[in-house]
């Protein structure tokens, strides 16, 4: 980056205004990016909410793609067979990246060899929920219900099959004597939609996923994961604090290209992915969600996603989970 381009950058950044990227002669006219579940849930709000700004910043249509199943892994698998060439990235958590390879015998993908960091913009926690027809204001309220009235037996929704949240419904059941089944979504929207018609008495995802409702009345978020409570629900205790500990390693957001990408796509993309999230009004709406923002360079995001998947690694080892 030349110094003038440092210097527009970080005077846009400091006024959270937006500027146009000058863009290459022969780079594509459209980004597509791609998102691994359906519309309404928690990854496409935000995946619309950067991409209207991202427009801007890069002075091209930016489009979201969704491309639901299997945990995002539908997704991953388009991303890699798309052209490297900066007309395609994916937005995507820690489930497809870190979690999903070592779970799934055949994914049809290989983070590291066929995918690129692009650029983080957050970092966020899963939750336990029930919607407002399950009598529980507490999560120990949910465990006695669960044992009184439910002869120890309750089906948790899950957004996806062996994720985070199918772990840590094996690990709630084992802790607290209960017959727990874990039931997989296609995403968190048709999730949410059977907790809101009382299909399913709990849910874990993730926060983002849970808040609106919750905030309506219409679900309860009882417990969060991670190492303190979240700035969007500053009165729900986490795991930790309740006796469970061993998931305060907080889960990220971030963008991937195709193995291959040119990197002067790849720097102009993380510069206006840097600015987008200066935007006052931007970083407001993704903490409202339940995120929590901060912009990690490629770099940065590889090594968060390093260190996520060794965590993981030790997790599903513990577990005696066998890839399926």
């Amino acid at each position: 980056m030349t110094l003038n381009r440092r210097h527009l950058l970080a005077s846009a950044l400091a006024a959270g205004a937006l500027y146009a990227l000058p863009a290459r002669a022969d780079a594509p006219k459209t980004l597509r990016v791609l998102v691994g579940f359906p519309p309404g849930g928690g990854s496409d709000a935000i995946a619309r909410l950067l991409a209207d700004k991202l427009k801007d910043v890069l002075a091209m249509p930016v489009v979201v793609d969704n491309r639901p199943g299997a945990g995002g892994q539908i997704a991953a698998q388009v991303l890699k067979s798309a052209p490297a060439d900066g007309s395609t990235l994916f937005l995507t958590h820690d489930h497809t990246i870190s979690i999903l390879p070592q779970v799934v015998k055949n994914p049809g993908f290989e983070p590291a060899r066929d995918f690129m960091a692009a650029g983080g913009f957050a970092t966020f926690v899963n939750c336990l929920a029930v919607p407002a027809a399950t009598p529980a204001a507490s999560f120990g309220e949910f465990v006695q219900w669960v044992k009184q009235h439910k002869a120890g037996k309750s089906a948790v929704g899950i957004p996806a099959p062996a994720s985070t949240p199918e772990f840590l419904v094996r690990l709630l059941g084992r802790r607290y004597g209960l017959d727990l089944v874990a039931v997989p979504y296609r995403g968190s929207a048709p999730m949410v939609g059977d907790m809101l018609g009382n299909q399913i008495p709990a849910g874990i995802g993730s926060v983002q996923d849970f808040i609106e409702n919750h905030r309506a009345g219409k679900l309860r978020v009882l417990a969060v994961l991670g190492a303190r409570r979240q700035a969007a629900l500053p009165d729900v205790p986490t795991f930790a604090e309740l006796g469970l500990a061993g998931f305060e390693d907080t889960p990220y957001y971030g963008f991937y290209a195709p193995a291959g990408t040119p990197q002067p796509f790849i720097e102009r993309f993380s510069e206006a992915l840097a600015q987008v999230l200066a935007i006052p009004e931007v970083r407001e709406q993704l903490i409202a969600m339940g995120l929590a923002v901060g912009f990690m360079t490629p770099a940065q995001l590889s090594a968060r996603e390093r260190a996520y998947t060794a965590v993981w690694q030790r997790i599903i080892q513990d577990s005696g989970f066998k890839p399926q």
